[in-house]
């Protein structure tokens, strides 16, 4: 349940249009609904923090991933990431009219209506980093939010990414995705007057560490409208950004 069902269920209450026993029994279910020993899924996480719980399908097998997208699906927007394409077939015929994408590896369906004021730019250094952008991308637009995707701009090309400062200013928020050394979140902080997301990526060759010395750079940035997630982490920091823009 979300706060617009709720609101709605409160105002037919109200007007005598609902019993008080209805609105029970609809609120009897809000906390978490179990899947037998498989999960126990939050479904008061949409009222709470503004988006239903996210299927991570990393280390779950496909019936797994299945069962539990099926009963979210039925509750509200889906959204299912890290899903690979070896998984994705049983999903997608459990949730009827879901979307997978194979770049992103999300699988989806719906999008929160909520009311957003502006746009999130999400940039990537490079081609490569666009895997990670796009489970971001996917994420804002199914919380209701305007994805502006700026690709390939890197500090080796440091014009590309001035000749999209237009968009990065017209955005509430910037998630900005970097391997190698992960020096672009510093450039774009110093650039905007927006929260700038970084999210440093596993690109790169050896003395990046698998993410590890772009997490460090970003870490240690002299911009202070600069924060950090995680390696790879698109999805966190596409949370983030998008509670931003909805605020």
């Amino acid at each position: 349940m979300d706060e617009k069902t709720l609101r709605a269920l409160l105002a037919r209450v109200k007007r005598g249009q609902a019993s008080l026993d209805e609105a029970v029994a609809a609120l009897k279910g809000a906390p978490f609904e179990r899947l037998g020993d498989l999960a126990t899924l939050d479904t008061h996480r949409t009222l709470r923090v503004g988006m239903p719980e996210v299927v991570l399908a990393e280390s779950k097998t496909a019936a797994q991933v299945a069962a539990i997208a099926r009963t979210l699906a039925a509750r509200g927007p889906l959204l299912v990431t890290r899903l690979s394409p070896a998984k994705a077939g049983p999903a997608r015929r459990a949730v009827k009219g879901s979307v997978y994408d194979p770049v992103s590896r999300t699988l989806r369906k719906g999008r929160m209506d909520l009311p957003a004021r502006g746009p999130v730019a999400v940039c990537c250094a490079g081609t490569s980093d666009i895997p990670v952008c796009e489970e971001a991308a996917v994420t804002l637009e199914v919380m209701g939010v305007e994805p502006i995707r700026v690709y390939d701009v890197g500090v080796a090309g440091i014009h590309r990414l001035l000749a999209r400062r237009d968009d990065l200013e017209r955005a509430r928020a910037v998630i900005v995705a970097a391997g190698m050394e992960g020096a672009l979140p510093s450039v774009v902080g110093g650039l905007v007057g927006r929260p700038v997301i970084g999210v440093p990526t596993s690109v790169g060759y050896g003395a990046s560490l698998g993410g590890l010395a772009p997490l460090f750079t970003m870490l240690n940035s002299c911009a202070p409208n600069v924060t950090v997630v995680n390696v790879d982490n698109g999805f966190g920091a596409a949370f983030v950004a998008g509670l931003v823009a909805r605020g």
